[in-house]
């Protein structure tokens, strides 16, 4: 199965509130404020069908990795990273309007920064 359909067979039917939430959930990620998009995505995550539930916990491993960075938890956000990229790989290249072949390009970006001892991971672009 070539994955655009992969992921496509992960999608199944979402209330528009979730849609809302998810939006939500993404304009705060943009807008810097990561521990409130983490508390949003998780409203949908707990919510969603089990198919997309790693979708919607990847989006939360990623905004919880960016506000450890912020709070200068390395370990943390190694580890959240980690977590982002296992969550999200079989949803990429795109689900539910988000490039998640991008998103995954940036975690393994922010991995190797966090690595090499800098928690300088750059604005999200999502």
């Amino acid at each position: 199965m070539r994955a655009s359909s992969r992921a496509a067979s992960l999608a199944a039917p979402v209330t528009s509130e979730a849609e809302e939430q998810l939006e939500a959930g993404l304009a705060l990620i943009r807008a810097g404020r990561f521990f409130e998009a983490h508390e949003e995505l998780e409203l949908v995550w707990r919510a969603a069908a089990a198919v997309e539930r790693d979708f919607y916990q990847g989006l939360v491993h990623v905004a919880v990795a960016w506000y450890q960075a912020g709070r200068g938890r390395q370990v943390a956000t190694a580890s959240q990273l980690g977590k982002a990229a296992r969550r999200l790989g079989p949803f990429a290249p795109a689900h539910r309007g988000v490039d998640v072949a991008d998103l995954l390009a940036q975690v393994a970006t922010a991995q190797q920064t966090v690595a090499g001892g800098s928690l300088v991971l750059g604005t999200l672009r999502i």
